[in-house]
């Protein structure tokens, strides 16, 4: 990981990211690779993507949701 990413990961609370994430900051706070963030952003299975020319910026506001929505989901499950 490089020193811009490691910054991102140690300070990714919501208050400090700022409200357009890159690929790369996405990639880093959810510890994958940018190539599964791209899939996922294919796939549609990412939500808050804007494509703004060539570039892909992800809303942290629909990204954080999206998060907490799928962690009440799994919180809630039996193990099976």
């Amino acid at each position: 990981m490089n020193n811009k990413s490691e910054k991102f990961a140690e300070s990714s609370s919501a208050d400090s990211m700022p409200f357009l994430l890159t690929i790369d900051e996405v990639a880093s706070l959810l510890r994958t690779s940018k190539k599964s963030i791209y899939n996922m952003v294919y796939r549609n299975q990412l939500p808050g993507v804007i494509r703004i020319g060539f570039r892909l910026l992800i809303q942290r506001n629909d990204l954080l949701q999206w998060l907490n929505e799928r962690r009440t989901l799994s919180s809630g499950s039996d193990g099976r």
